[in-house]
């Protein structure tokens, strides 16, 4: 099964290529690895706005992590033509936007970590780090960039 097919499957459709909003280009790639620029949470368009332990619990954190890892998965066909090019998702760093005393910064990547599990397999198995930040642009909730390994 495709990496098209297992997107299908999963009733998911890759969005294009945001427009940066700052001085900064979506991907880069440099040798077989691509870097993906950080990518906040959107809901309906938007920046989804929101910080973790205030006025966002962690399973709506993981909702929105997984969201990103969708857009994430979008830039990265931009940057690469066919998914099936990926060997390796080598890292996510995540960025959540929290109060001082939420402690689940892991738990709401895992939105996004398991979503490139169903889709890239065992390709999708990656290193990553997980924050809590006091603030992210615009007020979203998440931020993740990716690094990956193309054939």
């Amino acid at each position: 099964m495709t990496i098209d097919d297992k997107l299908k499957q999963l009733g998911i459709t890759l969005p294009p290529v945001a427009t940066p909003a700052a001085a900064y280009v979506p991907f880069v790639q440099t040798g077989n690895l691509v870097f993906l620029s950080g990518h906040i949470a959107k809901r309906d368009g938007k920046p989804w706005v929101g910080q973790l332990g205030k006025t966002m619990q962690t399973e709506e954190g993981k909702a929105a992590a997984r969201a990103i890892a969708i857009d994430l998965m979008g830039t990265l066909k931009a940057a690469v033509g066919d998914l099936g090019r990926v060997k390796r998702i080598v890292k996510l760093m995540s960025l959540v936007n929290s109060t001082p005393d939420f402690t689940e910064q892991h738990l709401v990547t895992n939105g996004a970590s398991e979503l490139f599990g169903q889709v890239f397999e065992a390709k999708g198995a990656h290193a990553r780090s997980a924050f809590g930040v006091a603030q992210i642009p615009m007020g979203a909730c998440v931020e993740i960039e990716l690094i990956a390994e193309v054939g």
